[in-house]
């Protein structure tokens, strides 16, 4: 069973770098700091892009409306800080 609760924390920690990666990519997009005609790169951004979406429109549908600034990667790497978190302390201490 501690398998499968390593195999859900690594899981969550690469969805984790894959929402910063994912952030700064916007940024670099935003700003025209990468070649967005280049295939490789709109490639990266479209997987970045299709990954990430389902899980930060549910929140965004629920932020109030920034000014352009997008919190909701942050919201979303909160939640997952919390899932973790709620793993290793409540969750695996009851199954060891």
């Amino acid at each position: 069973m501690l398998a499968l609760i390593r195999t859900i924390d690594l899981a969550l920690d690469i969805y984790t770098w894959i929402i910063i990666a994912s952030a700064i990519f916007s940024w670099l997009f935003a700003f025209n700091v990468i070649n967005s005609s280049n295939r490789f790169v709109a490639s990266v951004g479209d997987f970045l892009y299709r990954v990430t979406e389902p899980a930060l429109r549910p929140i965004r549908r629920f932020l109030p409306d920034l000014g352009g600034i997008d919190v909701s990667p942050i919201v979303l790497l909160l939640i997952i800080f919390f899932l973790r978190q709620l793993l290793w302390t409540t969750i695996a201490p009851l199954l060891v």
